[in-house]
């Protein structure tokens, strides 16, 4: 089974059309079409159909397309692993969410200039959407990305994940307000602050909201902590923030609880990638010596993002 086919028939499943398929890959969509047809051939198995004036994925050609996630990863270990022991060399790709890369990037960088001269990290700053479908698209080797408890990632399959370190998150509100613990029925009329380049914030407060009775009025999409806080201070919303991350004059942060509200950190690559030197060299760096940290003891709790 020629693997180049199977990447073709993973792209139609994603991209959903012939053409798409074929721009992605710089070929036409005859030679596409034509590749696949041999898939077809060497499975025994038809794995296309007609879907109007497009075409679909049958069953088969599903199930295949899950298979191949397996199957290229594996490929792509076994080309990686020709030379295991190779000293690192070569350029890392790096995105991540600013906190992750302050927290857990940053502190490795001087030593692993030093130690490895031969490995040049690059670093780009992105949100955990943004960076999953690089990765999947191949155009990151490693993204430092988060999820909340309460609002679960769903990174694509060709993706596996190690978690780094955990930390509560709670609700920012001017340093006036009388509240000692956020009972959130008492912030049903405010204005919410969220997150404008990821999901993940505006899903968290509409469970938080949900639990509480009432759906929140969603008014302000802001990706720097910063400025989540200037809004806060003057009066404008409210939103989540890190419970340990210290914060500016005129805002302090409520403990969320009945549910708490915690935020896990991971480093998120392509399976069958982390055997490549300069990305091994570095996923070792990250990793927890035995579990993720937990979330009393958030690392560098005074890293601002």
């Amino acid at each position: 089974m020629d693997t180049r086919r199977l990447q073709l028939l993973l792209a139609l499943s994603r991209l959903g059309s012939m053409r798409a398929v074929a721009d992605a890959h710089g070929l036409t969509t005859s030679t596409v079409s034509q590749q696949l047809a041999a898939l077809a051939r060497d499975t025994d198995t038809q794995l296309i159909e007609p879907d109007g004036r497009r075409v679909r994925l049958t069953p088969a050609g599903r199930r295949l397309a899950d298979h191949a996630v397996t199957i290229l990863a594996a490929v792509d270990a076994a080309r990686l692993d020709l030379d295991p022991d190779a000293d690192p060399a070569g350029t890392l790709r790096v995105g991540g969410f600013a906190t992750g890369i302050r927290v857990s990037l940053l502190p490795i960088l001087d030593e692993l200039s030093r130690s490895h001269p031969q490995v040049d990290v690059v670093i780009s700053e992105y949100e955990p959407i943004e960076a999953f479908r690089l990765l999947a698209d191949d155009d990151l080797d490693l993204a430092l990305t988060y999820e909340y408890d309460l609002a679960p990632a769903s990174p694509d399959a060709v993706l596996e994940a190690v978690p780094l370190w955990s930390t509560p998150w709670g609700l920012g509100v001017p340093d006036d307000d009388p509240s000692d613990i956020a009972d959130l029925r008492d912030f049903a009329d405010r204005r919410w602050i969220v997150n404008s380049r990821n999901t993940a914030d505006e899903d968290a407060v509409r469970t938080l909201a949900s639990l509480a009775g009432f759906t929140p009025t969603i008014a302000h999409q802001i990706d720097s902590l910063e400025l989540v806080e200037d809004l806060i201070r003057t009066g404008y919303g409210v939103g989540l923030l890190p419970v340990h991350r210290p914060t500016g004059p005129g805002v302090r942060v409520l403990p969320l609880t009945e549910p708490a509200v915690i935020l896990t950190a991971f480093a998120v690559t392509r399976r069958g990638r982390s055997t490549w030197p300069p990305l091994r060299l570095v996923l070792d760096r990250l990793r927890p010596r035995t579990r993720p940290v937990p979330a009393e003891s958030w690392p560098r709790p005074a890293a601002r993002q």
